[in-house]
């Protein structure tokens, strides 16, 4: 199993279990969450860019991976997202460069499936 196939099954698994438990502060969370990256003043690429350059910062691996192919869904190509991960290293310094080296292989075996 590749990264992308790994990523998304356990997050599906998981979600689909967290989902179960009927929490109604969770679910609206989550629903929150889908809503904020929905079109509206803004098209889905910004907001997509805008949540990966975000994750970066924060150093949230799962975060990074999820941006990534929702980037990669909404049509950037890799000059773009090589300017969003120099943004997120320049406002995040040197403590993101691990995580750049991740988000590129991710981004990697996106353009490469």
């Amino acid at each position: 199993m590749n990264l992308i196939e790994e990523f998304n099954d356990y997050r599906a698994r998981m979600n689909d279990k967290i989902m179960a438990a009927d929490n109604k502060v969770i679910k609206r969370f989550f629903n929150l969450d889908t809503n904020a990256y929905a079109e509206g003043a803004l098209d889905i690429k910004t907001k997509e860019m805008i949540g990966l350059a975000c994750s970066m910062v924060l150093r949230c691996d799962d975060c990074i991976k999820y941006h990534l192919g929702k980037c990669h869904e909404a049509g950037l190509n890799s000059k773009e997202i090589f300017e969003v991960f120099s943004i997120a290293t320049l406002i995040g310094g040197s403590i993101v460069i691990p995580h750049l080296r991740r988000a590129t292989e991710y981004w990697e075996e996106l353009e490469n499936q």
